[in-house]
């Protein structure tokens, strides 16, 4: 017996001195910046990360080196950041969207539709023509584009077009006609088709609208899907995200997260949230999903959508639209459906993202929150996706339930214009109301919407410290008084938007015992001018300790 015992420590002494030390990789003559514990901001010189991709030190410039590092890696003084982390994208949205016509940059109705026509004569085998993009308000339109224009452009082949806020969508003639759609066709709860004279479907279907003939698109295929997550990959990791927020996952979503990461081709870090409280139950099971992948997937919430949005009338306000004083907007769900919702999900510990942007909708949810906390209590970190009219007296609740706001800084400056045009000039004292949140104690968390906005961490931090857009307008910034530091802009796209999705620990901050994502960029965004800021280039980026090219699938570079 005793013989046995030494056989086996023998054995086992043997295959532990055989088994390597986990290697250490030395990244030094960095310029680092991150967010600490308690949001403020760490410089440092050097960054040590295990062969699992763990931080193991973070090393200012009066710290000793490893003596010997198994790597050693010269920064040559490069600025080093977290891994920028978005809040809010969509990202088959994303992809898919690269895959098809694009009309977010057009800026008139007749640029569109040319657009419109060269994408059909180039695309002469596709049987629908699918985009999204447009924004007649950028247009200068005044009203909803029409079936007939776009017939004008395309006639053959029915079309298909969501606006640039995914909240409305532009049918030419034949799509209608293979939807069924006439001006017998009822309006649905929480939608609403534009009508002509005679109540015929004049092109344009809002909300949930869009639902009626969005049924009869043709689905991507899988490899169409496999293709596109490639492509939406390529496209964050160029802009320096390593982490996303996926809000309105939907099975199709999540079985190409998953084809991914079984292959090895899942680089991003993403957090799901489903599109319904059917696929969280299908998808994640009795409660959150573990993290996958080494930190690369999980499903722990679900997006609820409130209202509709600004643009096409559908954010749920308190009092009438100043441009079209007959609507207060089209609320998704009645109060009792939301909570139901919302209990739903809290009863089984998952995190609910509400969708609202009208003060109506968004006192609605926080009075929802106030409602709930009493029955489910702990940790929950109730957000709110976009959060961007609020009632002033309605914003101490934020504090008083630490309710995170997971907020677009460049819809902001999208949106000015047309926002004065929907509110008036009395009612914009809450519109997007950054500052006062962060006063009241709420939490903000960063994004970009994408494909809505681009997903440009750097641009959104520009206009979230400035409040002007691209070209510097307006002056001065527009309600300067909401501008948030640029320490607060950092936190937002990476600590902040990694607190929000329940990652702190695992990724957002460059700390012990976190994963390595990290990137160089040309300059250091505490200290550059907005334009600077804006114009910011991301020249490498890891991700887990392994340096990731933004080329085909997102593969680690060689």
């Amino acid at each position: 017996m005793l013989r046995h015992a030494l056989t086996a420590a023998s054995a086992l002494a043997l295959a532990l001195a055989a088994t390597p030390a986990l290697a250490d990789t030395l990244i030094d003559n960095v310029d680092g910046i991150t967010i600490g514990k308690n949001g403020e901001v760490v410089r440092f010189t050097g960054l040590v990360f295990d062969d699992e991709g763990r931080i193991t030190q973070v090393l200012a410039r009066k710290d000793k080196r490893p003596a010997r590092p198994d790597y050693l890696l010269d920064g040559k003084g490069q600025v080093m950041l977290p891994g920028m982390i978005d809040a809010h994208v969509h990202v088959m949205g994303i992809g898919l969207g690269l895959l098809t016509l694009d009309l977010w940059d057009t800026t008139s109705l007749d640029e569109a539709l040319a657009r419109i026509r060269q994408f059909a004569e180039e695309n002469p085998g596709r049987p629908w023509i699918l985009g999204r993009g447009w924004n007649q308000e950028k247009w200068g339109l005044g009203r909803f584009p029409t079936a007939a224009e776009l017939d004008s452009a395309v006639a053959d082949r029915p079309v298909w077009l969501e606006r640039a806020d995914g909240h409305a969508a532009w049918a030419n003639t034949m799509a209608i006609e293979r939807a069924g759609v006439t001006a017998k066709t009822a309006d649905p709860a929480g939608g609403r088709i534009i009508r002509d004279a005679s109540g015929r479907p004049q092109g344009v279907f809002i909300d949930r609208a869009s639902d009626l003939v969005s049924k009869v698109v043709p689905a991507p295929r899988p490899k169409e899907r496999d293709l596109a997550l490639a492509e939406a990959q390529k496209s964050l990791i160029a802009r320096g995200v390593t982490a996303v927020a996926d809000m309105g996952t939907s099975p199709a979503d999540w079985e190409t997260y998953r084809r991914a990461g079984d292959a090895g081709r899942l680089k991003l870090r993403i957090m799901a949230y489903a599109d319904s409280i059917e696929t969280l139950e299908l998808m994640a099971g009795p409660g959150p999903g573990p993290w996958l992948y080494d930190d690369r997937l999980r499903m722990g919430g679900v997006k609820i959508y409130l209202d509709g949005a600004l643009g096409s009338r559908g954010a749920a306000l308190k009092s009438p639209y100043a441009d079209e004083p007959t609507t207060r907007g089209l609320p998704l769900l009645t109060p009792a459906q939301l909570r139901n919702l919302m209990s739903r999900a809290a009863m089984d510990g998952f995190q609910t993202a509400v969708h609202a942007i009208g003060d109506a909708a968004n006192a609605e949810v926080l009075s929802a929150i106030e409602e709930l906390a009493e029955s489910y209590e702990g940790d929950r970190r109730w957000r709110i996706e976009h959060a961007q009219i609020i009632d002033p007296a309605d914003i101490p609740m934020m504090g008083q339930h630490g309710v995170i706001a997971s907020v677009q800084p460049l819809h902001q400056t999208s949106d000015r214009l047309m926002a004065e045009a929907r509110l008036g000039p009395d009612r914009l004292e809450g519109a997007y109301p950054w500052r006062s949140i962060i006063a009241a104690g709420g939490r903000l968390a960063f994004g970009s919407d994408a494909p809505v906005e681009p997903a440009d961490p750097f641009a959104g931090m520009a206009a979230a410290i400035s409040r002007t857009d691209a070209d510097g307008q307006p002056f001065g910034g527009w309600f300067p008084g909401q501008a948030v530091s640029r320490e607060v802009a950092l936190a937002g796209f990476t600590s902040g938007a990694a607190f929000a999705g329940f990652a702190e620990g695992r990724f957002g901050r460059l700390l012990p015992g976190e994963r390595a994502d990290f990137i160089f960029v040309d300059r250091d965004p505490l200290i550059a001018s907005l334009d600077e800021l804006r114009q910011t280039r991301v020249l490498q980026v890891w991700i887990g300790g392994v340096r990731v090219d933004a080329g085909a699938n997102g593969d680690a570079a060689e």
